[in-house]
């Protein structure tokens, strides 16, 4: 859940997966609504073509010195050690 203020009144927010089809936005979740009940819909832009390479050079190092880049590595590759799927029965 989110918190939006909108005209200084708060309301609770939850953001969902949709799909766009035959001019029909239809939901991809569970949502629990009432029938014909009104809701405000948020679509965000997608950056494309040369202003997502802007965005890319926008956000080029964001993380730097938030993350030690070799610690995650080996985090990673411990992680793929872990085995999670049960022994085969033969």
């Amino acid at each position: 859940m989110t918190t939006l203020t909108t005209k200084g009144v708060k309301t609770l927010a939850r953001q969902i997966r949709a799909r766009f089809t035959k001019g029909k936005i239809e939901p991809l979740e569970e949502v629990d609504l009432k029938e014909g009940e009104e809701v405000r819909v948020i679509i965000p832009e997608r950056a494309t073509g040369k202003t997502m390479l802007e965005a890319l050079r926008a956000s080029a190092g964001g993380w730097k010195g938030l993350v030690d880049g070799e610690e995650l590595k080996r985090n990673i590759y411990a992680d793929r050690l872990i085995s999670t799927r049960p022994e085969p029965r033969l």
